[in-house]
């Protein structure tokens, strides 16, 4: 059963995610990762990029503010609908070098690190690209990029079983998706492509 959303416990969801992508990792082809990923992304970018899910809680860890100014996950993608792609698309790069001759070994180090870290820290406010944000709200954010991208690894490499989530972690990620599809004044049109009644348009994105 699918637990109610206020008792939704946003680290286990997250130490969920990571830990599937760290299988998926583990069963990528060693032949494919300069192989195609997604956009301009080869697999090894792509991967660096998903990477970056647990590299950028790590660092905002250490990097504690005052003041809260995303108050959501879904305010988050708000904000930085705005941000620059083609620097984002360059950082997946550097993340994808960054994942050295074993990237399997990276992510898990990385993963096994990230989470501890997480266990044990409260639920501070930290320094995002977004402005200030709790720990959990972050969380949420990071729990959904881990999960699409996921699937995006997925689907470049098909001959590798695609992950499977459980219903209470894919909740959560269409929660964000569908609050901040609203936020942006998507709303009526989710609403009516959910309900069968139309289809999204062209392009449709939340992010």
């Amino acid at each position: 059963m699918i637990e109610a959303w206020g008792e939704l416990n946003v680290r286990e969801t997250f130490a969920e995610a990571a830990r599937t992508f760290v299988d998926l990792v583990r069963r990528l082809p060693h032949d494919r990762w300069h192989g195609p990923g997604l956009g301009e992304w080869d697999l090894r970018s792509l991967v660096g990029h998903t990477s970056r899910s647990l590299v950028t809680v790590e660092a905002y860890l250490g990097r504690l503010v005052d003041i809260e100014e995303v108050p959501t996950p879904a305010a988050y993608y708000v904000a930085i609908a705005d941000l620059d792609n083609a620097a984002a698309t360059d950082r997946g790069r550097q993340a994808g070098e960054a994942l050295g001759e074993n990237p399997a070994e990276f992510v898990a180090a990385l993963a096994k690190r990230v989470l501890a870290q997480v266990e044990t820290a409260g639920n501070p406010l930290m320094h995002t690209a977004a402005g200030g944000m709790r720990l959990e709200n972050y969380l949420s954010t990071r729990t959904f990029e881990l999960v699409v991208h996921s699937l995006d690894i997925a689907a470049a490499v098909p001959e590798v079983e695609p992950p499977e989530f459980s219903d209470q972690l894919l909740s959560e990620v269409a929660r964000v998706a569908a609050t901040a599809a609203v936020l942006r004044g998507n709303g009526v049109e989710l609403m009516l492509a959910l309900t069968g009644r139309a289809p999204l348009s062209p392009g449709f994105s939340m992010v």
